[in-house]
């Protein structure tokens, strides 16, 4: 048996053999981070996020790190916070108990096998096994899923407090700053001509200095799409998020080809699986497709949509879920690996908490993300911001499970 030592910052060299990558053991939490204004969904609005953040320790002392984040609990699909805790607690952590934590794809067909669905609770610890393995060989992330192809990508910024002239402000400051000419509006939550008119508002005072984009999450039936879009498009959008619900992929389709190009239509909760994506592209349903790592189960699962994405000659987005730096960061470096095909992201999500959770986010330079070269994922998590906002200080139980010496799960 070989051994190989590596050194990784603020830490002494890590022997690796075989025996060094067992998994010992995983901790996750909730935390409540306040959002720094109402961020406004057709369905609802926010005015905190809680991310469950996964910690992954392997025998050689590696800590690796995860987050999942959902928009609004449950509001936005099936699963909420303290139903990715139960199912880390009860289900996943015990399936990769004592396992060579190098063994990514095999590790996802263990989840798949003990607990159906569950995306984002997948992701949440594929991350933090991933993150484990690539500080303990001190080399980034974006080096263990085929390599960079990206440096940097436009970062969108979310206009979302519904009023138009806030939001015509917001944007106003985010340009000064030179951190965002991309602006994405929520709509769908008014009447289609009172959203019309919103949008229209915000373009006319924007004057074309800005791209913009609309995510009409789901709101509008297929009529109202083919009536509304155009005025979208004629206001000066380029862009369209999924205007309508995730199952109407006729509706997409027809929306798709009525529009003739003159601006493009993403799917978003329509395309979570590598086979949705494939139904989608056979189908011609959409040019572009929004990638976001926890709703497709992880990186590796992300990269298998993207290369339907390729195949299919179709675009790519750098969704958010409105994840910390570290959830960000981790989805930064899989788009770092895919084609150029792309237009831009949004990982903006740290901007919009009070507080992050991480020393130092990625930086933002002239209106694009810088993606991170660090090990890992390139963050150093703060623990005592951790500790600050962590739920289980108000009572609950954190939900740990330490594997012990012999590989058995136990609760601590």
């Amino acid at each position: 048996m070989t051994s190989v030592a590596t050194q990784t910052p603020a830490q002494a060299p890590i022997t690796l053999d075989d025996a060094s990558w067992r998994i010992e053991r995983i901790h996750a939490r909730i935390v409540d981070i306040p959002t720094i204004r109402p961020h406004k969904f057709s369905f609802g609005a926010i005015n905190r996020q809680s991310p469950v953040i996964v910690q992954l320790w392997l025998a050689n002392g590696a800590c690796g790190y995860g987050e999942a984040a959902t928009i609004g609990g449950p509001s936005w699909n099936e699963e909420s916070p303290e139903t990715i805790l139960h199912a880390i607690q009860n289900y996943l952590a015990p399936a990769v108990a004592g396992a060579d934590a190098r063994r990514f794809a095999e590790h996802v067909q263990r989840f798949d096998a003990v607990c159906k669905g569950n995306a984002f609770a997948k992701s949440a610890v594929e991350m933090a096994l991933i993150d484990a393995v690539a500080r303990s060989l001190g080399v980034p992330v974006w080096q263990l899923l085929g390599g960079k192809r990206i440096e940097r990508l436009p970062l969108a910024w979310t206009l979302a407090s519904g009023d138009s002239q806030r939001d015509l402000e917001e944007a106003e400051q985010m340009m000064q700053a030179r951190r965002h000419r991309l602006f994405k509006l929520k709509i769908g939550a008014r009447s289609p001509a009172d959203d019309v008119a919103h949008v229209t508002r915000i373009a006319r005072g924007l004057d074309g200095r800005a791209s913009m984009t609309v995510d009409v999450n789901q709101a509008w039936d297929g009529n109202t799409a083919r009536q509304f879009l155009p005025q979208l498009v004629e206001a000066g959008v380029t862009l369209i998020e999924q205007p309508v619900a995730k199952w109407d992929v006729q509706a997409l389709r027809e929306v798709t080809q009525s529009l003739g190009g003159a601006a493009l239509i993403m799917a978003d909760e329509t395309v979570c699986s590598a086979q949705d994506a494939f139904m989608l592209a056979s189908q011609r349903a959409c040019h572009v497709f929004s990638l976001k790592v926890a709703k497709h189960g992880g990186l590796l699962r992300t990269r298998e949509v993207a290369a339907v994405a390729q195949a299919a000659g179709l675009g790519w987005y750098g969704g958010t879920m409105l994840e910390t730096s570290l959830g960000s960061a981790a989805s930064a470096h899989v788009f770092a690996t895919l084609s150029d095909q792309h237009h831009g992201c949004e990982l903006f999500g740290p901007q919009l908490l009070v507080d992050d959770i991480v020393e130092q986010p990625m930086a933002v330079r002239d209106f694009e993300l810088e993606l991170p070269d660090g090990p890992g994922f390139g963050v150093v998590v703060d623990e005592k911001r951790l500790d600050r906002f962590d739920r289980a200080r108000q009572g609950l139980t954190p939900a740990t499970v330490d594997f012990g010496r012999l590989g058995a799960p136990a609760a601590t």
